[in-house]
């Protein structure tokens, strides 16, 4: 059976997100659903794209609970085929050991990954996560403060999201129906 491709999205107060998917899990998440944004996971993935609604369909309905404060773990299959052997291990650690309303520090997080990799490595492979979200690299900050985010419209999403998740205090205009 030849592996594929399939995409989805969701609408969410970020604005409209794109998952793919293999037959193995997801493989990507982007926080806008462009044609470049499709091409580009094609084209990293080398696999041809299929119309297969049903394939992201779990993993949307994760996403809409997530947003809707319903879901505080995904538990979706993942692909990790868009990862080298030191992302992956980094990646997959904070996926299982960083849960909802937690955060780690990069270098913290180098330690538990055990790669010995220096917390600028860490933020490297957080800013290349390819599923954000779903692997929770907003949950990652440095050690004077919350630190960069690749994400959406940058560090703004992080904050907001780590204030959804309670791990950050809310400000007074704080509002979880508005994007920053």
């Amino acid at each position: 059976m030849t592996e594929t491709l399939a995409f989805g999205t969701v609408d969410t107060v970020l604005g409209r997100l794109l998952v793919a998917e293999t037959e193995t899990g997801v493989v990507s998440l982007h926080f806008r659903d462009t044609p470049a944004a499709r091409a580009r996971t094609a084209k990293a993935t080398g696999l041809p794209v299929v119309h297969a609604p049903d394939r992201p369909a779990p993993a949307l309905s994760a996403l809409r609970d997530y947003f809707a404060g319903d879901l505080k773990h995904f538990e979706v299959p993942i692909d990790w085929r868009l990862t080298s052997d030191v992302q992956r291990q980094v990646l997959t650690t904070l996926y299982e050991s960083v849960p909802y309303g937690q955060v780690v520090t990069y270098g913290d997080l180098g330690d538990r990954s055990g790669t010995g990799v220096h917390a600028q490595v860490i933020g490297q492979v957080m800013g290349s996560n390819p599923i954000p979200l779903i692997v929770p690299c907003h949950r990652v900050v440095a050690s004077n403060g919350l630190g960069g985010y690749s994400g959406g419209s940058g560090v703004e999403v992080k904050r907001w999201l780590l204030t959804m998740e309670g791990a950050l205090p809310a400000t007074l205009d704080w509002d979880i129906t508005r994007a920053p």
